[in-house]
């Protein structure tokens, strides 16, 4: 899969892309329409002033809603209907959190320029060559009426939100339309959309296109997997009845995400729903989670989903034309306007001409040919399998919601209360001729090409009840999830999976294989197993690059003692490890040194340091590693947990942090050296210390059966109000690996009940 996870700056939640038919419908004939601007702050701001009506309406909904909030914050949100749940747990998440669901909609829509500068236009135009209002608008017109519904009252409980808090500002949306939901439909943390990488959209549009025939043929581009410097995605457990304690299956919900991406709610109605787990920022269905009888969890990247194709274009009197087959076909050129905010705070705008072939909208050069790129485009299909699902009583009815096939990003752990487990390894994956490689962009003029529909669910790499008892995915290959029952690699084409296997899948295959009777404790001890199987090739390469030293070579004096201490550590983590601390600073200067020549040999940084480096390097990285912690900590003998910490000081989206405030130790490291339990920093740093801002966020187990019982913990709190005591409320138990005991019924939230409301009150 040619994909390039380009993470945006200010939060990692772009979202599902539709394709170029969405445009079609929005522009018919008239290629040439205008991507129209949306209205200005000024504009729109009107539209929080309600009517009369929808006042009445909000009202009847409101008392139709009740929200218990439990000792830790979590909105129970309980209605009539569905569409009353809907109403109320966009109100909660809203009450919790308005930034973030703002932004996620600014974003999803195109409109981040408009807030922060010109600086944005590009991930604007990216949102917009992929959707358009217009179509939404359509689409949401032609939706089912139980669907309508739901996004009414989507909107309807965001703007009686804005109505009854007039002290919140929004930056840009005061008013929510229903049709919203549909530009954000399935809540991954990356969606397929960015794959197109956005400094290579401003190198093509930033200047007026011109085809230019290469005279050698197009090179391809070098095979990009999105190995970043640290793993995003997602741990997923299921256990079956046999290999448990209570002879019920089991669930590991271990998301890996940006820490607050994700809230922890609850949802029920009197029409059948009652979904537990982590929700994306103003969506209405439970991304991650659970009901009494099913449970889901997504970890990213199954099938190759998304395809380049190199595009032969030429210019015919001020038209451009690409080649395919016999003949060729014109290029619809689209104007799009991006409105953006000047220095000022006044609104301008800058227009340009983008230009879409059969496949997709073009995005790039790549040797003399232009690059289109095609994708998914089903909002309505995934909206109503992302919610369908989170009422789905048994696998039956599960795998139903699956057959829509428009979980475009992400793999699917499954466990029930009827005791199956299941694996789905991706969802929406196109049928496509095997003797191309689909790894690399392929020719556009050629129709063989071309996708050939969808792949049934039963042709997909799955797994049912395995004989082996245990599923796992760590973003990792298929063919370890089940040990011997795992799927075989030659039974499927290539492109039905992207990713190898990496060091958290060998460790989960061993804390799963030949363990029995689970039980809710021992599968948390499984996901926050200590061991570092990154470090089992690198730590014994190190000691025979010691022991080969001249005798009097100095740096034995220099690195006597670091290697004395590597050479007795058992590669666990912990809190009050000084090894941890040595060999995790001295893997970060290897991948440091050798990305570069990891990503030109289209390999995983931490397997290329494993196996690509030579005992100069990987000494010198040591030495390097060793004067780094006593340059900032005074010796490199610091213990873990004094230097890996979680801090949460702001609401803010872009978190700024300080050694010299107070943080809690964290004792998991990155995933990067197979940590099951993820902890690792992206943003940049700034402090001596390091501060995790992604892996481990809403984590939770669950054990079905007459009655579920789960347990859960997330990172820092519920509440992104620094004066609200749930911000940090779970902060001390998160650092430590402590679970709470998840409140599902009615009668255990009544017990720790803090406050119970109808929505505007």
């Amino acid at each position: 899969m040619h994909t390039r996870r380009i993470p945006p700056r200010f939060f990692p939640s772009l979202l599902p892309a539709l394709l170029p038919a969405v445009l079609a419908c929005a522009f018919g004939a008239a290629a040439s329409t205008a991507l129209a601007a949306p209205a200005g702050p000024a504009a729109a701001a009107s539209g929080r002033q309600a009517s009369a009506a929808d006042l009445a309406r909000w009202k009847q909904m409101a008392a139709r809603v009740s929200i218990l909030r439990d000792k830790w914050g979590i909105p129970h949100v309980f209605g009539k209907r569905d569409a009353d749940a809907v109403f109320g747990l966009l109100y909660a998440q809203a009450e919790d959190d308005f930034n973030r669901i703002e932004l996620n909609y600014i974003n999803a829509m195109g409109r981040l320029a408009e807030v922060e500068g010109e600086k944005e236009i590009w991930r604007d135009l990216r949102m917009k060559l992929y959707i358009q209002p217009a179509a939404l608008q359509a689409q949401y017109a032609a939706s089912p009426a139980w669907l309508k519904e739901l996004m009414n009252a989507f909107a309807d409980g965001l703007n009686y939100y804005l109505h009854t808090h007039p002290e919140v500002r929004p930056k840009l949306i005061t008013r929510f339309e229903p049709w919203m939901a549909l530009s954000f439909s399935e809540g991954s943390i990356g969606g397929d959309i960015e794959s197109i990488d956005l400094k290579e959209l401003e190198r093509f549009y930033g200047k007026e296109p011109r085809p230019t025939i290469a005279a050698q043929p197009a090179r391809v581009a070098a095979l990009d997997k999105g190995f970043d410097s640290e793993p995003r995605g997602s741990n997923g457990f299921a256990i079956a009845p046999a290999l448990s304690r209570s002879g019920h299956a089991l669930l590991l919900i271990n998301p890996h995400t940006s820490f607050y991406f994700r809230p922890e709610v609850h949802m029920v109605s009197e029409e059948g729903l009652n979904a537990y787990g982590a929700v994306t920022w103003g969506q209405f269905f439970i991304y991650q989670g659970f009901n009494d009888k099913t449970g889901w969890m997504h970890t990213s990247g199954g099938g190759d989903v998304i395809d380049e194709y190199l595009e032969t274009v030429v210019e015919k009197n001020g038209r451009f034309f690409y080649k395919y087959g016999d003949g060729e076909r014109a290029l619809r050129a689209v104007p799009v306007t991006l409105p953006y905010k000047t220095a000022s705070g006044a609104l301008a705008s800058r227009t340009l001409t983008a230009y879409f072939s059969h496949h997709g909208p073009v995005v790039r050069e790549e040797g003399g040919r232009w690059v289109a790129v095609k994708m998914m485009d089903e909002p309505l299909k995934a909206l109503t399998q992302s919610y369908t699902r989170t009422k789905a009583r048994d696998y039956g009815s599960f795998y139903k919601a699956m057959q829509l096939r428009t979980n475009s990003s992400n793999n699917t752990v499954y466990a029930d209360a009827q005791g199956n487990i299941a694996y789905f390894h991706g969802n929406f994956i196109p049928k496509r001729n095997p003797r191309f490689d689909w790894s690399k962009p392929v020719d556009g003029s050629s129709p063989a090409t071309e996708w050939q529909g969808l792949h049934e669910i039963k042709d997909t790499i799955t797994l049912f009840n395995p004989a082996s008892g245990y599923i796992s995915n760590t973003n990792n290959w298929p063919f370890s999830a089940s040990g011997a029952s795992s799927p075989k690699r030659q039974d499927y084409p290539d492109y039905m999976w992207s990713l190898p296997e990496n060091a958290r899948g060998r460790h989960a295959e061993r804390v799963l294989r030949n363990a029995t009777g689970f039980t809710l404790d021992s599968l948390v001890a499984a996901a926050y197993d200590s061991y570092l199987t990154a470090f089992e090739p690198l730590v014994p390469q190190l000691l025979k690059d010691y022991d080969a030293l001249a005798a009097g070579d100095p740096r034995r004096a220099r690195l006597g003692q670091q290697v004395a201490a590597l050479r007795g550590w058992d590669l666990r983590f912990g809190v009050a490890s000084v090894p941890t601390s040595l060999a995790v600073y001295w893997g970060q200067d290897m991948v440091a040194q050798h990305a570069p020549r990891a990503r030109a040999a289209g390999t995983p940084v931490v397997d290329y340091i494993a196996s690509g480096l030579n005992a100069e390097e990987r000494l010198a990285s040591l030495l390097r590693a060793s004067d780094r912690l006593t340059a900032d900590f005074g010796t490199w003998r610091t213990p873990w947990g004094e230097i890996n910490r979680f801090q949460r000081l702001s609401g803010d989206i872009e978190q700024q942090y300080d050694d010299s405030k107070p943080s809690w130790p964290v004792g998991f490291t990155s995933a990067n050296w197979g940590s099951l339990a993820s902890f690792g920093m992206v943003a940049k740093q700034k402090t001596k210390r390091i501060y995790g801002d992604r892996g481990n966020s809403f984590v939770a187990v669950v054990e079905f059966g007459p009655r579920v019982r789960a347990r859960s913990i997330l990172a820092g709190g519920n509440s992104n109000n620094p004066a609200s005591k749930h911000f940090a409320d779970q902060a001390g138990m998160y650092s430590r690996g402590e679970f709470k005991e998840v409140l599902f019924y009615k009668e255990d939230i009544e017990k720790h009940l803090e406050r119970r409301y109808h929505p505007g009150e």
